[in-house]
Formats: structure tokens, sequence, C-alpha cells
């Protein structure tokens, strides 16, 4: 991680979440299995066979069931953060690989919690093969947007001031920038919003808790949460973020970003100025003409 970029994730306390959600078994898999299909599906649209492929920090299995399941796989590699159950110990924001070492570079659900995305996204641009595919789903900026909104309320309230609770998520606006930034050819971004209804809030965060997504961030308060300002906030999370049959939505935002290492076979731009027709001419409408059919 680059000297100048703020430390954002307590990592000893994420460590001590992700060990006692493994312990615990996990909690439901519903995201995580949602994202390895998609996975399939974004892998099986490709010809290449990438017989080396690296996960990223996943932090389910479903991700590595689906690399290992390709019929072109010969070398998985499975790099976990803490190395509770990964082949090797690896951060995403340094791996310890060599340049060049994998055809496919996979993280599915991790990504949120690195502190230099640009960094984690370069690094994986290193770890690739001339027209190798990076490829990563992590939670974006809308994901928890009603628990966060309730909490805040919630505390100004019983409080008069506000704590940092959630992740502050990727804008994914800014991730097709960062791909570029990275050295990544061809990058592609787009979302998967998800709505999941729950009996209440207390119910979302008992799963947040199973996932080990509990609050671990640098600048979190130490003081535990008063009773006041929890019942507070599932309150106005009922009030708020409520269907009529009174079940409450949480929202994920999933945001999937790709790219490639560059190689010669790969499609390439055309140069400026080196069109052969004019659009205009392809409408059938006169240039520059704003009252013409079609013409603005």
């Amino acid at each position: 991680m680059a000297p100048d970029v703020p430390r954002l994730v307590d990592r000893p306390a994420l460590r001590r979440a992700r060990a006692r959600a493994l312990a615990a078994g996990g909690g439901p898999d519903f995201l995580a299995v949602r994202v390895a299909e998609d996975l399939e599906l974004r892998l099986a649209a490709t010809l290449r066979p990438f017989p080396r492929a690296l996960d990223l920090a996943s932090p389910s299995v479903q991700a590595l069931a689906a690399l290992r399941d390709r019929p072109t796989a010969e070398l998985v590699v499975r790099a976990a953060w803490d190395g509770l159950d990964g082949d090797v110990v690896c951060d995403p924001e340094a791996p310890c690989f060599t340049e060049e070492s994998f055809d496919l570079v996979v993280s599915c659900l991790a990504l949120q919690h690195v502190d230099d995305l640009p960094g984690a996204f370069a690094q994986g641009r290193r770890l690739l093969a001339p027209d190798g595919l990076f490829l990563a789903a992590f939670l974006g900026g809308e994901t928890l947007t009603e628990l966060r909104q309730s909490f805040a309320a919630a505390e100004a309230a019983t409080t008069g001031g506000a704590s940092p609770r959630v992740l502050p998520f990727a804008d994914v606006r800014a991730v097709g920038g960062l791909l570029q930034r990275a050295g990544f050819a061809l990058p592609v971004i787009d979302l998967d919003r998800v709505t999941v209804r729950y009996a209440n809030a207390l119910e979302l965060m008992r799963d947040l808790k199973a996932w080990g997504a509990t609050n671990v961030l640098a600048e979190r308060s130490r003081r535990p949460l008063r009773r006041d300002t929890l019942g507070e906030a599932v309150r106005i999370y009922q009030e708020r973020f409520s269907d009529p049959d009174g079940r409450i939505r949480a929202t994920f935002e999933i945001v999937w970003a790709s790219g490639w290492a560059a190689h010669a076979s790969q499609q390439k731009p055309l140069k400026p100025g080196s069109a052969q027709a004019r659009l205009a001419d392809a409408l059938g409408v006169k240039e520059g003409d704003p009252s013409s059919k079609g013409g603005r």
C-alpha cells in the first residue's frame, strides 16, 4: 500500500471477525452463490482457456469451486488474507507472486476491505500474463445505504453526533478510471443491485455478524453501542425502509470490474479522423441540422 493512503480497515479486527464467522459456520451464502454463478457465466462467455488461475482473497469457497470446475483449469491457487482457509497468505494490495504468474485473477466480495483499491488493481494487473483476465466483484457505494441512514439518524437523536459504522464502499463511477490507470486494456464495469428482505433490522445485523461483516473501521468508536441508539436505529429502519407487509429492505450493490492484460490480438480503438464514412450520411440527415429527424 502506498504510504500516503489512509488506513481505513482495522486488519486485526477483520481477521478476528472472519475467524469467529468461520468457526460459527459462516452464515447464509446467498450473496456468495449469486456472485459465483455470475462468475461462471462471465467466464463461459470467453474462449480463452485460462490454465493458471488465482482466487485472490475471496472469503467464501464458491468462487474457488467455479474456477476448479473449468475443464481447462490446470492450476488454481487460493490466496487468503488471513491464512484461515487458503493455499497461501496473500494481501491483495501486495500479492506474493511473481509478475505474469497467472492467466486469470479473480476476486469475489473481498476488495471492499482494501485501503488502496487502485493499488489492488495495479497488483492484479502485475500478476497477469499477456491476454490474461482480471475479474473482480466487490460491494459498491449503495450497499447497506438503509442501515447507514438509520444509524446516522439514530445517533443524531440519542447522542447528538454520529460515528462511522459502515465501510465507505467504492463509487462505481470511479472504478473504470481506476482500471485504466492500473494499465488494463478493454475495462468493463457493470452493476448487480440486490435487494434482500428481512423481518427486521436485527435479522440483517445477525447475518452481517455471521459473515464477519461487523464494524472493522480503523476510526470506529470503541465504546459499546448504546441500547437506546440500537433501538432507535431499528425503529427508524422499520419506519423508513419497510414494505407494506412490514418486512424491511437491505440493498447490496455488487460492482463487477474486469480488464485484460494487453496483447496484440486484442481489439484497439481506431485513430481519431480515420473513419471512412460520415455519421450524418448513415442517419440520412444533414450534418448540423437540428430540425432534421435524428439530427440532434
